[in-house]
């Protein structure tokens, strides 16, 4: 590609179609796809209930600005927040919701100190990118937002560093790019409560670990978090863009007209498609996610005790972590099972990250661990 900046390394092929859980590259091959579009495409591909949606909303209008009500959005407000006594503030991604809530917590607590965790990723905006515990990815775009200080992810320590100086304290239940790293139950519960009683804002990143990926709609829910601020994208609208930033309502006053604004957020298209997914992630629909997933969380940990090139599992519902010896090049590990016909991820900490459309069924999801464990079992590891 000449004529787009190289941002992205990206492999030699394009995806051209898909449907359901498989997608198609220009050179004709079919690939089992465990990566959803980096967590995005929960419900797969070629969906037929949301074309119908976007398209019988394609035939009315566009887009139409803020500047008017809109029922879409209050319908895909409720949807979200009603649950936890949360609104919403519509944006366009994960980044943009990330930014919300930093400026919603600053300007609700009249504070500005924000206490972050290492190796979490909250985007690639100032405001985000200041929240995010990764130094390569901020190398050369210093200085950045001040005011936000990081303490060591999961430790008990991290408590002390939490005070009435701090606006908010954010954080992932699950790390995803930080290595599918998951929350001690206890230890984000005792985040919450020292946040609170310190006046601090909990904001919980569910960008990647909302939308059903972890078998609730929020991961928080498995662990019965209160958060004060939810941010989500990615999955909402299963590949439109948008974002939201959750809030509880009595942060309502603080974020009043002319405080906040998008030109685009809420566009109709991305509500049409939002407005059915969340009816799509209804209560059976996550009870199977979370089936499957210890279904597979169960055959990945049998199969990996026989494995020399495994060093632990980790992960929460369809989010799964397979952490590799060090002697085990993780990203020749995605080539090679691109070359079988199975796409994955990779993250932090040598991990192949797989994260399949939670449409997927126990028998495919079976398949692709075998094509994985298979590949892993022939790898010589020094």
């Amino acid at each position: 590609m000449q004529h787009v900046f190289p941002t992205y390394n990206r492999f030699p092929f394009e995806i051209v179609s898909g449907n359901g859980f498989k997608l198609t590259d220009n050179k004709g091959m079919t690939y089992l796809d465990f990566t959803s579009g980096i967590g995005v495409c929960g419900l797969g591909y070629n969906v037929s209930k949301l074309n119908e949606a976007v398209e019988k909303q394609l035939g009315k209008v566009w887009h139409t600005s803020n500047l008017y009500e809109s029922s879409l959005q209050e319908s895909v407000a409720e949807k979200l927040g009603e649950a936890h006594g949360m609104i919403a503030s519509f944006c366009n991604s994960g980044t943009e919701a990330n930014e919300a809530a930093f400026k919603l917590a600053r300007k609700a607590t009249g504070k500005s100190e924000v206490l972050a965790f290492d190796h979490s990723f909250h985007g690639r905006t100032y405001g985000s990118l200041s929240l995010t515990g990764n130094d390569g990815i901020k190398e050369g775009f210093g200085p950045l937002v001040p005011g936000v200080s990081f303490a060591k992810y999961n430790d008990f320590a991290a408590l002390d560093e939490i005070n009435d100086q701090k606006a908010a304290v954010i954080l992932e239940v699950v790390q995803g790019e930080g290595g599918v790293v998951v929350g001690d139950a206890s230890w984000l519960k005792a985040v919450e409560e020292k946040a609170h009683e310190a006046g601090a804002l909990l904001i919980i990143d569910e960008v990647q670990t909302g939308m059903g990926r972890t078998g609730k709609l929020f991961a928080f829910e498995n662990f019965e978090l209160n958060p004060d601020i939810v941010t989500v994208a990615k999955g909402l609208a299963n590949g439109i863009p948008v974002g939201a930033m959750l809030g509880k309502k009595e942060l309502a006053k603080f974020f009043g007209p002319g405080t906040h604004g998008s030109t685009f957020a809420g566009n109709p298209l991305a509500m049409a498609a939002a407005d059915v997914v969340l009816d799509e992630l209804n209560a059976e629909f996550l009870k199977g996610v979370s089936e499957k997933a210890d279904f597979i969380k169960f055959l990945l940990e049998q199969k990996a005790k026989n494995i020399d090139a495994i060093e632990s599992i980790s992960g929460l519902g369809l989010m799964v972590g397979i952490h590799l010896k060090e002697t085990v090049d993780v990203s020749k590990v995605v080539s090679m099972l691109q070359d079988k016909g199975l796409l994955t991820l990779s993250a932090r900490g040598n991990t192949l990250r797989l994260l399949p459309p939670l449409i997927m069924p126990a028998s495919e999801l079976m398949a692709g661990i075998e094509i994985i464990t298979e590949t892993l079992e022939n790898i010589l590891v020094a």
